[in-house]
């Protein structure tokens, strides 16, 4: 499950090119009420240093996130102010605290004086790319890399400002390296808090490393969701926080037009895909399957018949998937088929036909409600309209069909392969 979680979060940051179009409503909680609420249209609002400045627009960064507009002024102010902040990936929360780091660096002193640590080696070298790229025009300041990997001599001094790491590595340099102190750490940021305590030792270590800053050290911890548990832990690292939350957009089935296709086995399944294909080429559609082997089975007879498609399957590594999702996003292929594991977490915003050629059932084979509305959630987003076609083979398929139906309330119209005209209008 962290392994899991920890993937989606790198490969969402491997394909992502853009923020994502946020419409979502951001709650502030503030730590002192009597402070003004203060939030930024603008990046010259926040009179950054003018080589930061030039960094942001390298960036492409035009005028903040929403995100960025509150937790900005918060961790930029003199003195600077403690943070919790809830943000999915794709917000611009990155950028955001990388700003706070680099902005609260002394580019005289050579010592370590922003640490931020994050749950795996892949995130922190991500994180690292961000800093890169906005310190681009601050060359003195300067990055090092707290992870496996990076042998360090014992006793000698890190001299880099900024240090971004996993932590057990970043214990090892204050402790047993004595490679950094850690009461000259002015910023510590904690990054995908919800990723970090999912994995065992994780908690206790960042627990340990913000217990050795000075009191005054700014902290900022985010986490795309906040469980109890998280939520716990938060409130452990980050002491007196203002809070920030930023709401997600429901997923609602309003816009969707649900459909199903009643069929006698996969291969008939298949013949019914090859029909509505033929409908809905123009748009971009995913085909959920059950499991890897059918999901193959499946790319490989769209091929057979000429069709464009391209398969995410479990056994691709990161990097992989990321070069399959990034040609789906371009329009390279039309048609992504993917397992429901590959598919967790992925924005891709043009989606306008998901086809179910198996329903989704949870690991005790029951309807799953959530994981039905998550996969067809994509399809119509922003207001548009989207289609989502189930495929039923069996009295079982059909009984999850029934319940899914009962559990959003929203009827789902059988559709004959001849009703492909009224198809082709929602898909184009």
């Amino acid at each position: 499950q962290y392994k899991d979680r920890a993937a989606q979060s790198l490969l969402n940051k491997l394909i992502r090119s853009n923020l994502v179009n946020n419409t979502n409503q951001v709650e502030v909680l503030q730590r002192d009420p009597n402070s003004p609420l203060y939030s930024v249209k603008t990046f010259e609002e926040l009179r950054l240093k003018p080589q930061l400045l030039q960094g942001v627009y390298g960036m492409g960064f035009n005028r903040p996130s929403k995100i960025q507009e509150n937790a900005l002024p918060m961790m930029l102010a003199e003195p600077p102010q403690n943070l919790i902040a809830q943000s999915q990936s794709g917000t611009g929360k990155t950028a955001a605290f990388v700003l706070a780091m680099l902005s609260h660096v002394n580019p005289t002193n050579k010592w370590t004086q922003c640490l931020c640590i994050s749950p795996t080696y892949e995130l922190a070298l991500q994180t690292g790319k961000v800093v890169e790229q906005m310190g681009r025009f601050y060359p003195e300041v300067k990055l090092a890399y707290a992870v496996r990997g990076n042998k360090m001599e014992r006793g000698s001094k890190i001299q880099e400002q900024i240090v971004i790491g996993t932590p057990g590595t970043v214990l090892d340099w204050f402790l047993k390296l004595k490679l950094m102190d850690p009461k000259k750490i002015r910023v510590f940021v904690l990054d995908e808090a919800d990723v970090m305590i999912a994995t065992q030792g994780h908690q206790d270590q960042s627990i340990r490393i913000q217990r050795m800053l000075p009191k005054d050290c700014q902290m900022l911890l985010f986490s795309a969701t906040f469980e109890d548990s998280v939520w716990k832990f938060a409130e452990r690292i980050v002491p007196d926080p203002n809070v920030i939350k930023l709401k997600r957009e429901e997923e609602t089935l309003d816009t969707i037009k649900q459909y199903y296709v009643l069929c006698n086995n996969k291969e008939d399944k298949f013949s019914a895909l090859c029909n509505i294909y033929g409908a809905i080429t123009i748009a971009q559609a995913m085909i959920f399957c059950h499991t890897r082997k059918i999901a193959s089975w499946l790319a490989g007879q769209m091929s057979k018949e000429g069709h464009q498609v391209a398969l995410l399957s479990g056994e691709m590594v990161i990097e992989q998937r990321a070069a399959v999702i990034e040609r789906f996003r371009e329009g390279k292929e039309k048609v992504l088929i993917t397992t429901n594991v590959c598919a967790r977490g992925i924005d891709v915003e043009q989606v306008s036909v998901v086809i179910n050629f198996d329903l989704p059932l949870d690991k005790d084979g029951n309807p799953d409600n959530e994981t039905y509305l998550h996969r067809i959630g994509r399809t119509g987003r922003f207001g548009k309209r989207g289609l989502a076609i189930n495929m039923v083979d069996s009295d079982h398929s059909m009984d999850v069909l029934k319940a899914i139906e009962k559990h959003f309330n929203k009827k789902i119209l059988k559709l004959d392969t001849d009703d492909l005209d009224e198809i082709e209008k929602i898909a184009n």
